[in-house]
């Protein structure tokens, strides 16, 4: 596609006649060789067979989704760099993390077709939000870029948003739970309770994705293809339902016959809806034409279901008893769109010669649906090569001109009506599942580098300070507040700690050499009453912009590029910190909210921070009230 674009911008811009000659050759070559290779595509994207299941059973196959590919990613350079750089720390002391990282985007490329695959897609899209705010600062690139390819048309397309690879990773969720809907053993109960909820997860990550991220510069990310997934899902969940009531229901009972004629009519609803938004014309050319087809049959194939579960239900049924009148002239009273013509719907339950005209009309528009649908079925050459798909289609046909014969007298002069519409109902209504990211716990692979309210991309701090502090008559003469790190909330002035450099903000960092970034307030304290005469080296950093204590218990606003994909409401309690001294548990996660600024394309993202205060406040040498609340003077 690329060369074709070059080769366009070519014949367009010379006016050698001899240029132009050789552009347009080579042009119609190009062009000739992205045919087949679409064709491929299609036929590749639409082989659904791959994913079915392997049960004896004949059920009508369901449309998986393939996993979008990505390049590897060499992060190596880069991350490390930007730990020299911007934390000031030695970065070959963090190759282990960056391996391990990079191994893991490795293992998320070809996840297993079951829970453990989710899983780890699951893994690695938490860990993105640590590398987010550890490595990818609003104001600065890295130079990375994510190369992911359409999961549908494989055009490749790259950005270095990680927003971009957030989204990708989100999408191979969603297609992989599709995967696993489509495998399950629709013949039994829990096969299609597993198939209902994988089709359910799809569903949610689709729309997810939709709501929570834009501009998304590959085809298959957008807006309109999303909201089309999330229609297909449904619409698979309510054929499984469908399903589902063919095995729980008696099949000779009069109510449980109309109840799935209404399950079938809802069905048929739910893929003609389907087939509308595929037929859009932004979608329209992009979306497989196996999809659409076969997205067509089944509307067609479920209409002529519901026709026939009708008409047995008036056919083979006994007329009902007295006690059993009331109950369906109420469920018959709700049956059809428009109420059919001729008797009153208790002459009509109670006769049957009017249930067999009625049954007759059902049956004769269930023949007309069945052959529509095999009809469309034998336009696209990819589904003529399904013989699960032709066997069902043709079953079901047999089986409505069986019952058709049947009923149909050799005395019969009346003309057969026009049996009206079924009005869809459902039972069980589909649920779009939401991914649930508190699932999958995970570690942040760079805790290391400190607790993320102080050490993240989005902050900066002067250069680390050492400074030697010896205890006075009073203390060290400063207020300590918060953990992980303990802040230097106040400095009493002409105290030893003012004499020595420090100041309101800093952070401790290290207490005689000791690493404290991760310290509880009793740790620290208990390292500086550990000090002698000598006195006690405090290593400290200062926020550039921090100007009061209180406002470093927040962290700085993020601007995201206008150019990406952003999330605009991201839950993110799913990235849960533990670390082997188990001091990150302390450390509560930040929760993201949005801000969608109505006159930019960008997405502001705030980040804050609960952190934990210790409730005990001890003082010495000072009054009490000289100390604020959860402060504690040393």
């Amino acid at each position: 596609m690329r060369m074709r674009a070059g080769a366009e911008n070519l014949f367009r811009a010379t006016s050698n006649h001899k240029v132009k000659e050789t552009v347009a050759l080579e042009l119609s070559y190009v062009n000739s060789n992205l045919q087949l290779l679409k064709e491929e595509l299609e036929e590749l994207n639409s082989s659904m067979d791959v994913y079915q299941n392997d049960s004896e059973s004949i059920s009508v196959p369901m449309i998986p989704l393939g996993l979008k590919e990505t390049k590897e990613l060499d992060l190596l350079v880069p991350l490390k760099d930007f730990i020299s750089e911007h934390y000031g720390e030695e970065s070959v002391l963090f190759e282990k993390e960056i391996k391990e990282f990079m191994e893991l985007r490795q293992a998320m490329r070809t996840p297993s077709r079951n829970e453990a695959g989710l899983e780890l897609l699951m893994e690695y899209y938490n860990q993105l939000y640590f590398l987010d705010s550890r490595f990818f600062p609003p104001t600065k690139a890295l130079g990375i870029f994510f190369h992911w390819y359409d999961s549908l048309t494989g055009v490749p397309s790259h950005q270095r948003a990680l927003a971009f690879e957030k989204g990708s990773v989100l999408f191979n969720l969603g297609a992989l739970h599709t995967q696993i809907g489509a495998r399950q053993d629709r013949a039994s109960l829990p096969g299609l309770n597993q198939a209902i909820d994988a089709f359910q997860k799809a569903a949610g990550a689709f729309n997810y994705l939709k709501e929570n991220f834009s501009n998304a510069p590959s085809l298959d990310m957008s807006a309109a293809s999303l909201t089309m997934l999330v229609r297909l899902m449904v619409a698979q969940v309510q054929e499984c339902v469908f399903e589902k009531m063919t095995l729980l229901r008696a099949q000779n009972d009069f109510l449980a016959r109309l109840q799935l004629a209404q399950e079938a009519a809802r069905v048929e609803d739910v893929y003609s809806l389907v087939h509308q938004t595929m037929s859009q014309p932004h979608v329209k050319d992009y979306v497989p034409f196996s999809w659409t087809t076969m997205v067509h049959v089944k509307s067609e194939h479920f209409k002529a279901l519901s026709h026939y579960f009708a008409a047995i239900a008036l056919c083979d049924c006994p007329v009902p008893s007295d006690a059993e009148l009331l109950e369906q002239e109420k469920a018959f009273l709700q049956f059809h769109v428009t109420m059919p013509e001729g008797p009153s719907l208790r002459v009509l339950l109670q006769d049957p010669e009017e249930r067999r005209k009625l049954g007759k009309a059902h049956l004769k528009k269930a023949i007309m649906k069945h052959e529509e649908a095999m009809r469309i079925h034998g336009l696209c050459k990819i589904l003529r090569k399904m013989d699960i798909l032709q066997e069902v289609l043709s079953f079901a046909h047999k089986r409505s001109l069986s019952k058709y014969s049947e009923i149909d007298h050799e005395e019969d002069f009346f003309e057969t009506g026009e049996a009206p519409d079924i009005h869809p109902k459902t039972h069980q209504k589909p649920e779009i599942k939401s991914p649930n990211f508190s699932q999958v716990k995970v570690t942040d692979l760079f805790h290391r580098l400190g607790p993320l309210s102080v050490f993240s991309a989005k902050n900066k701090w002067y250069p680390a300070r050492r400074v030697h502090l010896m205890r006075g008559e009073n203390g060290f003469g400063f207020t300590l507040r918060g953990d992980s790190p303990v802040l230097i909330a106040g400095v009493i002035p002409g105290g030893c700690a003012a004499e020595a450099g420090l100041k309101e903000g800093d952070y401790i960092i290290s207490v005689n050499g000791k690493d404290c970034k991760w310290s509880k307030h009793a740790e620290v304290v208990q390292l500086l009453k550990s000090t002698g005469k000598e006195g006690v080296d405090i290593g400290v950093i200062t926020l550039q912009g921090s100007e009061c204590p209180k406002a470093v218990s927040h962290v700085p606003q993020e601007t995201a590029d206008p150019l990406s994909t952003f999330p605009n409401q991201v839950d993110r309690k799913a990235a849960v910190m533990s670390s082997g001294s188990g001091m990150l548990k302390s450390n509560k996660e930040n929760s993201r909210k949005s801000l969608m600024n109505s006159k930019s394309a960008s997405t502001l993202l705030v980040w804050s921070k609960k952190s934990k205060r210790s409730k005990k406040s001890t003082y010495s040498g000072v009054p009490f009230t000289a100390v604020g609340d959860n402060e504690a003077m040393y």
